[in-house]
């Protein structure tokens, strides 16, 4: 008897935590009779996070608010709670019995639905709504929303994300905070400054409400297909009117704490077309201009002139690559200089980029410059567009002739009569005035056994430098090391120069990471993402340290834009990136 009864007890605590592991998915209402000028709450909780939340039609109500997001997540005791709930307020259409149909959302790929809710609306009530909390009129009157310029872009088209807390005239606010701020992991980001919280006046779901303007962004997608922007989550202190009243007879306030979401918003990117797209495209995407211009066209041999490639104009300036300068061998040409004269607005990147070339001639002769082109995409008539720099000649007046080189008027020499006269050389000396010189003989003095001893005596130098070179280049893991550490500061390079600057060091540091990537991975900008960078390295053998620090560094350029950094800091960012370039090229296999 006694094991029966154990029996029992185990097989209801596994029921039990089965039960508590069910995913849990219903639909709640204030109350389930109501006057025709009442207004419905319904709420739709889940326990578990899901996807493609599909509320029913409401097909006899309006919606006067909602939908709002709210999320609970904590851990008490050792477990973990978590929950979701999608809240909409209701006014009935008219008198009767009314039900609301299921709701469907999609968690861990399985799709549930709630239980039908009928409804009885009566007529009107003399006091209505006079039990909802201040909790549920606070819900009710304010909503964060998240407007997006355009849902449909193409591959490197700025979109902008404008989030507005819409507030209702009989509410007020005191305090807000971001609890979760949105990473936009698939974009390149840049935060346009919002310079005070300015009150406007405008409409939301048909009705008169107050809204400011809290977080301005400018997004250019680095993928193609559905990519989801993450909601930006805010704890709102939200004043609401009570029953009560003061000496004087005014209404006092409720204060109430209230977590809003602007939800999260699906962006479908288009690919570029392949039709027409030219074969030196390099990304670029908006309106722009092209030129090359020369400092000047005619020099001396060693004289220097610079050549500069520039793109001006609007579009993804920051995220392509300038076009390569050309020119004959005889001239010697410099690493160019990278400069960006760019700033962002809701209208996306404007402004200019360069390449400026040092270029050095050494001998004379005129040396043409082939046309350079650059081609776009533009997206006010959505084809591709190519621009073409004009011939240049660059003339070198002075200077030595090349090797090969022939004199240029050597065919057209004409023979002139010579005319002699009694002074024609009267100039040369016909007169000697020799001295005796009194010198030691070369043989055997202490130059001639110098110049005999140091042939014998470099041979040994020659084998010394010869043993140690076969030694360096055996040490493999040597010139693994040393060529890391090149290849570190090379890329890097650009944001050691703006350490100090934080916009520009960042900007700089991130660029470095995703050129560093393309060179060694061979992964276009467009593909882009962290778990798929993730999974390329550990594919390559690099350590799950040395790739989780690559991806922390990522993260840190993307939320420095946002929060304050001290000089330190971008140190420590720059050794950081440094080391695990360096640690990455020698694991790399």
């Amino acid at each position: 008897m006694k094991s029966i009864k154990n029996i029992v007890i185990v097989f209801l605590v596994l029921a039990t935590s089965i039960a508590s592991a069910q995913v849990k998915f219903e639909a709640k209402v204030s109350k389930k009779k109501l006057g025709i000028n009442e207004r419905l709450r319904i709420d739709f909780e889940m326990n578990e996070d899901g996807d493609n939340f599909v509320p029913p039609s409401f097909a006899n109500f309006d919606v006067v608010g909602g939908p709002n997001t709210s999320v609970s997540n904590y851990s008490r005791n050792g477990k973990r709670s978590y929950s979701k709930t999608y809240s909409y307020f209701l006014a009935p259409k008219s008198r009767g019995n009314f039900t609301i149909k299921q709701a469907t959302i999609e968690i861990d790929g399985e799709t549930y639905k709630t239980f039908p809710i009928t409804v009885n609306v009566t007529a009107a009530v003399s006091a209505p709504n006079e039990n909802a909390t201040a909790s549920e009129v606070a819900s009710e009157n304010i909503h964060l929303v998240a407007e997006v310029s355009k849902a449909s872009p193409y591959l490197n088209e700025a979109i902008t994300v404008v989030y507005k807390l819409y507030v209702s005239k009989d509410t007020g606010v005191s305090s807000w905070r971001e609890k979760d701020t949105p990473r936009f992991n698939d974009f390149w980001s840049q935060n346009i400054d919002v310079k005070g919280f300015t009150v406007h006046t405008g409409e939301y779901n048909g009705e008169e409400y107050r809204y400011v303007i809290l977080r301005k962004t400018v997004l250019y997608p680095q993928k193609t297909g559905a990519l989801k922007l993450e909601p930006l989550v805010m704890e709102v202190t939200v004043e609401v009117p009570s029953n009560r009243r003061d000496v004087f007879g005014r209404v006092l306030l409720t204060r109430v704490p209230k977590m809003v979401t602007a939800g999260s918003r699906t962006i479908n990117v288009k690919a570029l077309p392949e039709e027409g797209k030219p074969s030196d495209f390099k990304g670029a995407v908006g309106n722009f201009d092209f030129k090359v211009l020369t400092s000047k066209t005619q020099l001396n041999a060693t004289e220097s002139l610079q050549a500069k490639i520039e793109v001006s104009g609007s579009g993804n300036l920051k995220l392509f690559e300038l076009p390569k300068l050309t020119v004959p061998s005889s001239l010697e040409v410099y690493e160019p200089e990278h400069q960006e004269n760019v700033r962002t607005n809701l209208s996306g990147m404007q402004g200019n980029i360069s390449d400026t070339y040092t270029i050095v001639p050494q001998y004379r002769g005129k040396y043409p410059v082939p046309t350079i082109s650059f081609s776009y995409f533009d997206l006010k008539t959505e084809s591709y567009k190519r621009i073409s720099s004009d011939d240049i000649v660059i003339d070198v007046l002075e200077g030595p002739m090349a090797a090969n080189a022939t004199t240029e008027n050597a065919a057209d020499t004409t023979k002139q009569t010579v005319n002699t006269s009694a002074t024609t050389f009267a100039f040369i000396k016909t007169n000697s005035n020799w001295t005796s010189i009194k010198s030691e003989p070369f043989f055997k003095s202490t130059g001639f056994w110098s110049l005999l001893l140091v042939p014998f005596l470099a041979i040994p130098l020659a084998i010394i430098v010869r043993r140690k070179k076969d030694e360096r280049d055996a040490d493999v893991q040597g010139n693994r090391i040393r060529k890391a550490d090149r290849l570190a500061k090379k890329y890097l390079s650009e944001a050691k120069k703006a350490l100090g600057q934080k916009e520009s060091f960042y900007l700089a540091l991130e660029k470095a990471l995703h050129n560093y990537l393309k060179a060694k991975l061979t992964i276009e900008t467009s593909d882009f993402n962290k778990e798929k960078i993730e999974s390329l390295l550990i594919e390559r053998q690099v350590s799950k340290e040395v790739v989780s620090d690559f991806i922390s560094i990522l993260e840190n350029c993307e939320l420095a834009r946002y929060t304050p950094i001290t000089q330190v800091t971008m140190q420590n960012d720059y050794d950081k990136a440094a080391n695990t370039i360096s640690l990455i090229d020698k694991q790399l296999r």
